[in-house]
């Protein structure tokens, strides 16, 4: 008698639990629920005010949940600080891109090192042996990086000049920069030309592959959803209304009526 090998169960990386937050008598986001696992590649989708911004920053602490829990890696988050969330292992980008326009590409990328540059504050100030050792230390690991990003030709360059797909492109690679385990992309194609979109869908599954990265995104170009995400999750008024693989949120009439109206869903079919 033959046995089938049987599968290593998935690990859970992100585990929220009726997650809910009010700001005074508003409920932004009601009993949330959701798993990401291992390498997962996963999209929050919804209309604008469906909650999904004030999800993320639950996530990563800016905001403090009001009800629920937030596990990473089999470990509660909630209530942490967000520096505290960012060592765990979580990073983000904004919708609206935080760079520091007057600073180059390698320090805006250096600055993602930063946290774990193994000197004091002591060390800055009297330029310290230790610190100037890790400094150099930064700087390469800054320029390994940015060769492996493709940004290593424009690491001079200010930031501020650069063309918008760029920008978003550095954001990223800040973000990685910080060597999270779970990486949040909120919008990242918020702005973005149509040549842009498109490197930007080649550019989430070369990090998602390259650094063996599990991925959750927000974003309201569907192009860039159901291009790139596995696994989707809709929310509408602060709650989910929906889960699935891309073609079934597609046919989905909860999520037809939630975008497009009553009525629509039944029209489009």
């Amino acid at each position: 008698m033959t046995h089938e090998p049987q599968s290593t169960p998935q690990a859970s990386v992100l585990d929220i639990k009726g997650l809910t937050k009010f700001f005074g008598g508003l409920r932004a986001v009601h009993d949330f629920n959701l798993t990401i696992y291992q390498g997962d590649l996963a999209g929050l989708i919804g209309p604008n005010g469906a909650g999904k911004t004030t999800v993320f920053n639950l996530i990563t602490g800016l905001y403090t949940p009001s009800a629920g829990d937030i596990c990473f890696e089999n470990e509660s988050i909630a209530g942490f600080e967000p520096f505290e969330i960012t060592m765990k292992g979580i990073s983000r980008t904004f919708q609206n891109i935080r760079l520091f326009p007057t600073l180059t590409v390698i320090d805006n990328v250096r600055i993602g090192f930063d946290p774990r540059a193994g000197y004091n504050m002591l060390d800055a100030i009297i330029r310290s042996r230790r610190y100037d050792r890790n400094e150099q230390e930064l700087t390469e690991k800054a320029i390994d990086f940015l060769e492996i990003m493709h940004l290593e030709n424009i690491r001079n360059e200010l930031v501020k000049n650069l063309p918008y797909g760029e920008q978003r492109r550095v954001e990223i690679a800040r973000a990685l920069a910080c060597q999270p385990h779970l990486l949040l992309l909120d919008e990242p194609a918020a702005g973005m030309n149509p040549r842009e979109i498109v490197q930007l869908m080649d550019l989430i599954h070369f990090v998602h592959d390259r650094f063996d990265l599990t991925i959750l995104l927000i974003e309201h170009q569907m192009r860039v959803v159901m291009g790139v995400c596995e696994h989707i999750t809709v929310m509408d008024f602060g709650e989910v209304i929906a889960r699935g693989d891309p073609g079934q949120i597609q046919q989905n009439e909860r999520v037809i009526e939630a975008y497009l109206g009553k009525g629509a869903a039944a029209h489009a079919a």
